[in-house]
């Protein structure tokens, strides 16, 4: 049997970022899967918080140059790629001049939402299948985590479905604590839209805030799986919204948190 091959999506991993439990979980998860003889690749954003010189990133070329467009607009996909210290981990940073050159990540310095995250996210998640196209790797299992990483559990359901590289693909979509009480503009829906996506498809999103992002990832994701010490609130909407879709994690104990997931990623590849 073939290594399987599993993606992970974040907006942060450490050592480059930290902002919450999601930063530790990503760089500890794909390692264990790696030693279990899985073949790994990492995608998150070059946030400007991280430092280019201190984690020697560097521009990849070959994968570089494509335009995603977010909306009417067009925007140019950088790729970057660093070593994780002491693994045998590489992991590809999304960048974008305008959307992730801002010494901040979600917030500004006033602690204010930044009004275009839908479009960083929808550029993220754009270039993360665009990225993987170019590579020409074909991932069985695509682990999203968090809500700017709900966008690709529907875009590989629709219109990245014809895609021989993502044909058999399925999708994890893992939820945090994470939330943030902004409601996007009336366009969010035009932004988001690609070919065969219409309002009726995006009817999840339809509050157009946090949790309409979590109910749209959850709708598409094959499987959903919740993080640690989540809300009351947060708990009864995914149970509702996920319904026969949820996997229990057992995290009491770290190697029984690998083997579950490994359990998850080996069924969902059939």
């Amino acid at each position: 049997m073939s290594k399987l091959r599993i993606l992970y999506v974040a907006s942060e991993i450490n050592p480059f970022l930290q902002t919450s439990e999601v930063a530790n979980f990503v760089r500890a998860l794909p390692q264990a899967m790696q030693e279990k003889g899985m073949e790994i690749r990492i995608l998150v954003p070059r946030f400007g918080l991280i430092n280019e010189r201190k984690n020697r990133l560097h521009e990849v070329v070959r994968l570089s140059g494509i335009n995603i467009s977010v909306g009417e607009e067009e925007k140019p996909l950088i790729i970057k790629v660093a070593s994780i210290p002491n693994a045998k981990l590489q992991v590809y940073f999304i960048d974008n001049e305008d959307y992730f050159q801002r010494k901040s990540v979600f917030f500004d310095k006033q602690d204010k939402f930044y009004e275009d995250n839908d479009e960083r996210a929808i550029f993220f998640c754009k270039g993360v299948l665009e990225t993987v196209k170019k590579l020409g790797w074909a991932p069985d299992v695509v682990h999203c985590n968090d809500w700017m990483t709900s966008l690709i559990p529907l875009y590989l359901k629709t219109t990245y479905k014809n895609e021989p590289l993502f044909k058999e693909t399925k999708s994890v979509f893992a939820i945090y604590n994470n939330g943030f009480s902004h409601k996007f503009g009336d366009d969010l829906f035009e932004k988001i839209k690609m070919v065969d996506i219409d309002d009726q498809l995006l009817a999840p999103l339809k509050s157009k805030d946090y949790e309409g992002f979590l109910k749209l990832g959850m709708e598409y994701a094959d499987v959903v799986v919740k993080g640690e010490d989540i809300s009351e609130s947060l708990t009864a909407m995914i149970q509702e919204s996920s319904k026969d879709k949820q996997f229990e994690i057992n995290s009491e104990e770290e190697d029984q948190l690998f083997e579950s997931y490994y359990n998850i990623y080996t069924d969902l590849a059939g």
